[in-house]
């Protein structure tokens, strides 16, 4: 699917996703292919947790070039972060953000028992019928921070049991051999990898969700999509706007979708400087995008706090394949670094650009966006129209 420059289409594409602590015991987790739900097994655990070595799933090679161990008392395995530095893709998950949701998302979920569990699990989790807010909304509801983002991450994962479910479809999850996610979605592509377990996630997520909003309640910004221009001149359109605003209006670029497509965010005066500004850079349009807050800058340090200490007290493992940061379009390896980046993730700018356009220079046969909406099927394209790219809903 080409991108669309119309408003309506920019609106999911641009809004883009954005944006307790429990530590699940390993002796306790349940590992699954991927999201599927084993109701014998569920009788020993309640944990759901995506990464597996079964299925014909790849193992990671943790050879003594790459694995150290400690000597002392108590000694850990310590993963060499760059593990995955050489991936070479074939065949990609990759996850939405907030912006792709929709109300009637999660019908298809309810065809497939697997796909229905996780809702009910995710109910447990929540304290209320998530699944009932994706189907029934009302729209301003589902469109809240604190609402969008777990609801986008369980039916996200929800499509992957609706792929398994179809002929073949268990064959291609084997295949996957990198994933990502747009923003949110990287929690979402870090669950499926078997990073940390469904639970652990939808509670990250959940307080990450109520994080960002309560920061952008105590700092009021905004964000805006600006369209038809390629990053050097969004840049140059922000410098000329942060010279007329104060130090605490001043904006940046938040969000590298594709050529063509960048997110600005920063203070309100700073936005509405972009945006008298922009036709004078040439830009073909800019569309103020219905966000909470200023999302992926400074605005949001008052929710690193939160997230750093839910992430510390939650058990996250190597991933079984590689998972591209949006903060540096890298994969990481080592636990400790991947929760590290997940907490600078709200206050840097995405980079979404760089992480399609390595995937596509590095081989990737076809990939997957599973999920809501199409926003990230549009990006691809619009980067090379040739690649083949499928989306599965829920």
């Amino acid at each position: 699917m080409l991108v669309s420059n119309s408003p309506q289409f920019l609106r999911h594409f641009s809004t883009f996703n954005l944006l307790s602590t429990t530590m699940a015991s390993s002796s306790s987790s349940l590992l699954l292919p991927s999201v599927s739900l084993n109701h014998h097994q569920l009788k020993t655990s309640s944990s759901v947790c995506f990464g597996t070595l079964k299925h014909g799933f790849r193992r990671i090679n943790l050879d003594k070039s790459r694995v150290s161990m400690s000597l002392s008392a108590g000694s850990t395995t310590a993963i060499d972060d760059a593990l995955f530095t050489d991936y070479k893709p074939t065949t990609a998950f990759l996850f939405p953000g907030q912006g792709a949701q929709a109300v009637g998302m999660g019908q298809e979920a309810l065809k497939v028992p697997a796909a229905a569990e996780l809702y009910n699990k995710a109910n447990e989790i929540l304290g209320f019928d998530i699944l009932d807010v994706c189907i029934n909304g009302p729209k301003e509801k589902l469109d809240s921070t604190v609402l969008s983002q777990p609801a986008i991450y369980v039916t996200s994962l929800a499509a992957v049991e609706i792929l398994r479910a179809r002929d073949g479809g268990q064959q291609i999850i084997d295949s996957v051999d990198v994933t990502c996610g747009l923003s949110l979605g990287e929690y979402t592509a870090l669950a499926f990898s078997g990073a940390f377990s469904f639970e652990d996630g939808l509670k990250l997520v959940k307080l990450r969700g109520q994080a960002m909003q309560e920061a952008a309640d105590a700092a009021k910004g905004a964000m805006v999509s600006i369209i038809g221009l390629d990053s050097d001149k969004v840049q140059q359109l922000c410098d000329a706007a942060n010279e007329e605003v104060e130090e605490a209006e001043k904006v940046q670029i938040a969000n590298f979708l594709c050529t063509g497509n960048y997110a600005v965010s920063g203070g309100v005066k700073g936005i509405e400087a972009v945006e008298a500004k922009a036709k004078s850079f040439k830009a073909r349009m800019t569309v103020r995008l219905a966000v909470a807050g200023a999302f992926h800058t400074r605005f949001m340090n008052p929710a690193l706090s939160q997230l750093e200490s839910a992430l510390s007290a939650t058990e996250i493992k190597t991933p079984r394949i590689p998972v591209i940061s949006n903060v540096d379009a890298q994969p990481h390896a080592d636990p400790e670094t991947i929760k590290k980046i997940l907490a600078r993730q709200v206050t840097s700018p995405v980079q979404w650009e760089t992480t399609v356009k390595t995937l596509l220079s590095r081989g990737l046969v076809k990939s997957y966006e599973l999920g809501p909406g199409k926003v990230i099927a549009g990006i691809v394209k619009r980067m090379d129209k040739t690649s083949p790219i499928e989306n599965i809903s829920a």
